[in-house]
């Protein structure tokens, strides 16, 4: 049997897009929005006080593109806190005026290729990749991705050896952009469609398609790379929150 990676696990992840009815958003009076908005703000602090006590993490963007309108990002504790989040919106007035788009459900995780010589959970810097609080930065990019599983071609019976050197000639290629680009790397076997979630955070959007571009030519993407639908998202302030859902 080849051998599997040792993982770190932190914060439970949900990526929840939503799509807006804006024709009965229109058709809603004034008062039945106001409303509505008021108890999302509420929500919005609630959730701002569980971050600001470390015990989550959270942001809303507006999605740019036809595939939703918005992107909740959740970081707790539990999947069951999660699981009580995502319900705490569905009941609210404005999920009333939202439908569905999409989901995904991973944990944050850490592979150990490098070799830890440590407590990973006495460590600060480790600690505050599996718990950290979600980069306020203008944008987000978020897919999911799989590594190949072919009759010929499988990246999960490569030696272990083998997948330590790709991985680190994928990281070598990244790191010019670690400064410009943060990112949160999430695991999804057994719990999603692909293996793994990627969220990438970045003031200027196209810093995402040159790292995503020159990351391609890596043989772990080249040739092992599944990915998944794209979603490009631009942070939901407190102060772009009425412009958002105003009526025109």
């Amino acid at each position: 049997m080849n051998q599997a990676m040792k993982t770190i696990e932190g914060w439970y992840c949900l990526h929840d897009f939503r799509t807006m009815d804006w024709t009965r958003w229109k058709k809603a009076s004034e008062g039945q929005r106001e409303q509505a908005l008021s108890e999302f703000k509420d929500l919005l602090d609630k959730w701002a006080i569980v971050e600001a006590n470390k015990n989550g993490s959270h942001s809303v963007y507006t999605v740019v593109g036809q595939k939703a309108d918005l992107m909740f990002m959740i970081l707790r504790p539990t999947m069951k806190e999660l699981n009580e989040v995502e319900t705490e919106f569905n009941k609210t007035i404005l999920a009333d005026y939202t439908k569905p788009a999409y989901s995904y459900l991973s944990v944050i995780e850490k592979s150990s290729y490098s070799q830890m010589n440590f407590n990973p959970f006495e460590d600060p810097a480790m600690l505050a990749k599996l718990y950290p609080t979600i980069p306020k930065n203008e944008y987000i990019c978020f897919y999911p991705m799989s590594k190949l599983r072919g009759e010929k071609t499988n990246w999960f019976m490569l030696p272990v050896e083998d997948r330590k050197r790709l991985m680190f000639e994928h990281i070598d290629t990244g790191r010019p952009y670690t400064e410009q680009v943060k990112r949160i790397v999430t695991g999804s076997i057994g719990f999603d469609d692909y293996e793994w979630g990627v969220s990438l955070f970045c003031d200027d959007a196209l810093q995402f398609k040159k790292l995503i571009y020159e990351t391609r030519f890596d043989e772990v993407s080249a040739v092992y790379g599944i990915f998944g639908s794209f979603f490009i998202g631009y942070l939901l302030k407190q102060e772009r929150m009425n412009q958002f859902f105003q009526i025109l």
